[in-house]
């Protein structure tokens, strides 16, 4: 018998450790090999740049197994190239664990870019902000049609997730990939949080040919 998720409400510290050693008992006894299987290696066709928003897990939300996806998260799925952990997890995902399809997602109700859309003083997380008004900046003349708030914050969850897959085309990693005639696709989702649904952008790149010619590296 399964044993039941800790309740939000009961969650603590030690509630945690318990619940891990719940989690192991059931594991193995539905899938006795399960631990052998996964400590013999990662081989992920998917790297996934997220928001650590808590109520965004990769594996859930595409209904994968540990070990099928590789993962890099932070606040607002900003993608910069002065980002040297995400480049390191970019270049890692690509060059040794030869992942196919490199995703990101937002989500709707993201509190990072609902952040940047205001005034207000945050603290240190403004200047991590200040690359998601560079792309309300880049997308001003669309977003000043937009009249409805709700509407334009959407929108803007959006477009910080298509200029992060950009972002990602443009890296020489990416690009050297391509190169090397490596098979390497890069996409933008969204996420609602009110329906489970995960909205593709439809703004695939799979070679050079789909970057911008100011990007394009020899």
């Amino acid at each position: 018998m399964c044993a039941k998720t800790i309740e939000t409400k009961d969650i603590t510290y030690d509630a945690l450790l318990q619940g891990n050693k719940d989690w192991v008992r059931d594991t193995i006894d539905s899938d006795p090999e399960f631990f052998d299987k996964l400590s013999a290696g990662q081989s992920p066709p998917v790297l996934w740049i997220g928001c650590s928003d808590s109520r965004v897990p990769a594996n859930q939300i595409t209904n994968t197994k540990p070990g099928d996806i590789f993962v890099h998260r932070n606040i607002a799925n900003v993608v910069v190239h002065t980002d040297m952990n995400l480049l390191s997890v970019l270049d890692y995902s690509i060059n040794v664990l030869k992942v196919k399809h490199v995703i990101v997602c937002g989500h709707y109700g993201c509190g990072g870019v609902k952040a940047a859309l205001g005034n207000k003083q945050v603290g240190i997380i403004d200047n991590w902000l200040r690359n998601i008004r560079d792309v309300y900046r880049t997308h001003e003349r669309e977003m000043a049609t937009i009249k409805d708030p709700d509407q334009r914050f959407d929108r803007l969850v959006e477009l910080n997730a298509i200029e992060g897959a950009a972002n990602v085309a443009n890296t020489s990693i990416v690009q050297s990939a391509w190169a090397n005639g490596q098979e390497l696709a890069v996409h933008a989702w969204v996420y609602s949080l009110k329906t489970g649904i995960i909205k593709d952008m439809k703004v695939t790149c799979t070679c050079v040919d789909d970057v911008a010619p100011a990007f394009q590296v020899g």
